[in-house]
């Protein structure tokens, strides 16, 4: 795939058209010179709008158009919603300050009706509409999300009206419509076989951890019934204990906005322990504020595992996290839980244990909510974990740590290079929608 994609960058480079004209449009650049300008609303117009109950709810989703759960959708909401068909443009102009990476223009390929803070569109003119949905993407990335007003940085049809677009020939934007379908849907295949790989190592890692901390590294140890029915045999030597009894866990409450009274600290967040298997000093983390009382309680030490305490899933619920070396001045912060071990447990041992799924499921189990789910600390403190000798506990988190490494590398790679093809399809679109590169 790399060799064919570089051969087609070399090929790229050397199709060009003939003659080009300057478009005076910063996003555009450069345009051939036989394509026309066009303002927007020479070529759209807000769609009147009217509803339909009977239809599905739907919504925007990183450019593309997707049904949403009507059972939470009231009736009186979903009788406001507006009709979007098939064929028509779908515009998001909600809070563009608050997300710069969701693409909010979509060409719809299903009957739904949306909320009335969208903006629907149709052509008025005769356009492929295939070709605008490249041209309006490449529109929505560099431009539209410079525009609109208020706080929130919320569009009207007004604000994009007078844009001014390129309006190739119409066979030459079937063709280049063509061209881009085959060559994203190419590339994103692609991609799709690379996450695919990236599964199948993560895959590969959780049944490691799973062995090791079920079972030890030693395939002839003698098992016994572990008197837990979903644990089921684990070596003889092994005890089984709760939570409580290895460790001190506790759920943080310091959240993230900063109070002039109280002392500044950095944060570590939701995020920084849903994405990361360790906490290290270097990390870009939130500066926030804590009072003396819940600096004390909740910063962090090497040897600390911090879980997160709810989520929108429960599957989301106990992913945990390493302090693998002493911190600055960092705390624990909300939807979080600390873990401190004790002396009877290893810490990486005990972090191992709650990635793996036979004993993370304890937690899915136990959490609770609606609109988010949580879990209640006296739960986390009577989830069961397998407790060997310390030194055991030591060798296996030794030899899972030099296992996962050689997996994290090889997924590194592959995210690399699923990087690299976004990067070459982005940059693909732009150039021929725009007629940087000549494909008809």
């Amino acid at each position: 795939m790399v060799e064919t994609e570089n051969k087609d960058k070399v090929a790229e480079r050397n199709r060009s058209y003939e003659n080009y004209k300057k478009s005076g449009i910063s996003w555009l650049e450069d345009i051939p010179a036989h394509w026309k300008l066009k303002r927007f609303k020479h070529i759209f117009h807000e769609k009147k709008k009217t509803t339909n109950v009977e239809l599905n709810c739907g919504s925007i989703s990183f450019g593309k158009v997707v049904y949403k759960d009507d059972d939470k959708v009231p009736e009186s909401t979903k009788s406001s919603y507006q009709v979007l068909s098939t064929g028509e443009f779908l515009i998001n102009p909600l809070n563009l300050n608050y997300d710069l990476i969701s693409l909010r223009i979509a060409l719809s390929d299903k009957d739904v009706v949306v909320s009335s803070g969208y903006i629907v569109i149709q052509n008025i003119i005769k356009i492929d509409k295939s070709y605008f949905k490249w041209l309006l993407h490449i529109f929505d990335v560099a431009f539209m999300k410079t525009l609109g007003a208020g706080v929130r940085q919320t569009l009207s049809f007004n604000h994009i009206a007078n844009s001014e677009f390129v309006y190739p020939p119409l066979l030459e934007q079937t063709k280049i419509a063509q061209f881009l379908d085959d060559k994203t849907t190419k590339i994103d295949a692609a991609i799709g076989i690379k996450e695919q790989q990236i599964d199948l190592l993560k895959e590969r890692k959780q049944i490691l951890i799973h062995k090791a901390v079920t079972r030890g590294l030693d395939d002839n140890v003698t098992l016994k019934d572990s008197g837990v029915e979903w644990i089921g045999e684990i070596p003889e030597h092994w005890e089984v204990k709760a939570l409580r009894y290895i460790s001190d866990s506790f759920p943080s409450n310091v959240d993230k906005h900063s109070k002039p009274t109280e002392k500044e600290v950095r944060l570590c967040n939701y995020t920084d322990v849903y994405k990361n298997d360790y906490i290290t000093d270097d990390m870009d983390l939130m500066i926030a504020t804590a009072t003396e009382d819940q600096i004390k309680k909740f910063r962090l030490f090497k040897g600390d595992i911090v879980i997160t305490k709810d989520s929108e899933t429960a599957s989301d619920i106990a992913v945990p996290t390493y302090i693998v070396e002493e911190l600055t001045n960092v705390v624990c912060g909300y939807h979080l839980s600390v873990i401190k071990p004790n002396k009877d447990i290893y810490g990486q041992y005990l972090f191992r244990a709650l990635q793996c799924k036979a004993f993370n499921v304890q937690f899915e189990i136990e959490s609770n909510g609606i609109t988010r789910v949580g879990l209640g600390t006296s739960d986390m403190r009577k989830a069961k974990f397998l407790v060997p000798p310390l030194s055991e506990q030591k060798q296996i988190s030794f030899y899972i740590e030099t296992a996962s490494q050689k997996i994290e590398t090889a997924i590194s790679i592959k995210e690399q290079e699923i990087e690299k093809l976004k990067e070459y399809k982005g940059s693909l679109i732009n150039s021929v929608v725009t007629g940087k590169i000549k494909v008809c």
